[in-house]
């Protein structure tokens, strides 16, 4: 009977944290719903531009073509490819050196 405890104990642990980060995630991405017509604004300003677009897990770079309500579309190696507004986290254009071309090494 004693042996079960810490089992026990350890599966309540288990089930709070992940409890806890679905939580987090979730007010996350509801507070983004109600900031997206902001950001639809604050995207239009890079159209036709190379930009660096952060999401929660990677970054994209590429030529931002088209901006609407739902997300952005982006040209990158001659495809495109969509992105949500609801997992971008910062939009960033290119960074050029001193002489106008692209920087080789970007430190963030």
């Amino acid at each position: 009977m004693s042996s079960y405890f810490p089992i026990f104990l350890l599966l309540i642990i288990i089930f709070i944290t992940q409890r806890n980060e679905k939580a987090v995630f979730k007010n996350i991405i509801n507070k983004r719903k109600t900031e997206d017509s902001e950001m639809f604004e604050l995207a239009q300003k890079f159209l036709n531009k190379e930009c660096i677009i952060y999401t929660f897990n990677s970054q994209i770079t590429g030529i931002i073509k088209e901006v609407n309500e739902g997300g952005i579309l982006i040209e990158k190696s001659g495809t495109l490819e969509a992105v949500n507004f609801d997992f971008i986290v910062r939009i960033r254009e290119y960074p050029k050196n001193k002489n106008g071309k692209k920087k080789s090494v970007i430190l963030d």
